[in-house]
């Protein structure tokens, strides 16, 4: 350690004297909460992205529906989903393959209705994260079992899972870093689609 910087710490030393540091307030978090579906369609309202019910047998209907109503021909997929007309199969497309798609369609691994953030883990209905991240519109299938109410609750959901890379979203991406103008699209997808399947 250099002189002048021994010379620091000693004078920020002498300066908050041995006080022992200030005791804070423990912080209470909510642990668990009802899933909160109405609250969670609401979140995703609030971040501008489009919601689709369904029951599991509208599934392939309901990814149509929003698929016609964005104009989108074809779709992405990851390898652990069905194959289709409509989709076309990630299989180590090039970055630049997957910014020139049209979008891409994806299962999640749990929601979380206080935030309406939708967690990926990257399974084979997930894909990778280059999958999720650069085509410019993102079509997300949530089950309504997979929706928790709070964020430990999600957090604790993903326990087993340690190992996987983690991706949280909440709505389409955006920024205002630049020159405090609202960006959309910056670090991943501008549109984001969410069919909410039960």
């Amino acid at each position: 350690m250099s002189g002048a910087k021994q010379e620091i710490l000693k004078r920020v030393r002498q300066a908050i004297g041995q006080a022992e540091p200030p005791v804070l307030p423990s912080r209470t978090y909510r642990q668990s909460g009802p899933p909160d579906i109405e609250g969670f369609i609401e979140k995703l309202h609030d971040y501008n992205a489009g919601v689709y019910r369904c029951a599991t047998h509208e599934i392939e209907a309901t990814i149509t529906h929003a698929m016609d109503t964005r104009g989108k021909q074809h779709l992405l997929i990851p390898s652990g989903l069905p194959e289709g007309d409509r989709f076309i199969r990630d299989n180590n497309l090039t970055y630049a393959e997957l910014d020139a798609a049209e979008g891409v369609l994806t299962c999640c691994t749990v929601a979380i209705a206080m935030t309406g953030t939708i967690v990926l883990t990257h399974s084979e209905t997930e894909g990778r994260r280059a999958l999720t991240l650069i085509p410019d519109y993102h079509l997300c299938i949530v089950r309504a079992d997979q929706v928790v109410g709070t964020v430990p609750e999600g957090i604790r959901r993903l326990r087993d899972l340690r190992t996987r890379p983690i991706t949280t979203i909440s709505g389409p991406s955006a920024t205002a870093d630049i020159e405090m103008t609202r960006i959309k699209g910056v670090h991943g997808p501008r549109t984001l689609d969410v069919i909410l399947v039960g």
